[in-house]
């Protein structure tokens, strides 16, 4: 892991915010390409993936500071100046802006979810790679061949063998990718696509939370991203049984 990958002069182009511009670029390459293969507006794609980015951003930083919030109130520059984001921030925030776009543009939003959550699950998995380089949503110690050690100059605790749970949870996205790819010629009504993204992603942090280590802040037993994932994928069964449902009134 590196968390500085170049420096030129008075530049330097840091691992994590490389991985991130990687993952919008694919995102909205992937995203404007399926739109003109499948008939949507790609314009419309490359709005939704603008707004959508400046939301998440301020989405995942709010919700760190949420989850930091005792920190925010000793020290608020030192939180909102630091490199911590929450994703599920991110998320929520960023597919807000795309509902009020679509809802203003007079377009399904539903539609372009389905199109666009293979995209956002490619961008999340190169971003997850971004968070190993920065040592940050590290996991647990473990002696396992698994484990690796991070710098001293990372966000990990240095010298110590732990779980490199942010390339596991790259791995899901990138498979979540896949798997939504192949799915969606399938979809039978619109946003079961999006549905399923919800339950992939929503079931895979759930469980990857349980090996990492970092502190993320707690609602009881369970992590703030393990309840905000339980609302995601009660989101989408819901999503699943309307669907199902109106077919059902239309036999």
């Amino acid at each position: 892991m590196k968390t500085d990958i170049l420096t030129i002069g008075k530049i330097t182009i840091h691992g994590y915010g490389l991985m991130i511009a990687i993952g919008i670029l694919c995102c909205i390459a992937m995203g404007m390409y399926r739109a003109k293969k499948y008939k949507l507006n790609p314009e419309a794609v490359i709005d939704i993936a603008l707004y959508g980015v400046l939301a998440g951003f301020l989405g995942a930083k709010l919700l760190y500071v949420i989850v930091e919030f005792p920190a925010f109130i000793k020290d608020p520059l030192s939180v909102l100046g630091s490199e911590g984001f929450v994703v599920y921030g991110g998320i929520i925030l960023g597919v807000l802006a795309a509902i009020i776009y679509c809802r203003i543009k007079g377009l399904v939003f539903l539609e372009y979810f389905d199109l666009c959550a293979p995209s956002i699950s490619l961008a999340q998995g190169f971003g997850r790679i971004g968070c190993f380089l920065a040592g940050c949503c590290y996991g647990r110690e473990t002696q396992s061949f698994l484990g690796v050690v991070f710098p001293a100059n990372s966000m990990a605790p240095a010298g110590i063998k732990v779980l490199p749970t942010q390339l596991f949870s790259s791995a899901g996205d990138f498979l979540i990718t896949a798997i939504l790819l192949l799915y969606y010629k399938k979809i039978k009504h619109t946003g079961d696509g999006g549905a399923l993204y919800m339950i992939l992603y929503g079931v895979g942090r759930f469980l990857i939370e349980f090996l990492r280590a970092d502190d993320r802040g707690n609602i009881g037993m369970l992590s703030t991203s393990q309840m905000i994932s339980i609302v995601i994928v009660a989101g989408a069964v819901v999503l699943l049984w309307q669907n199902r449902r109106r077919d059902r009134e239309l036999l």
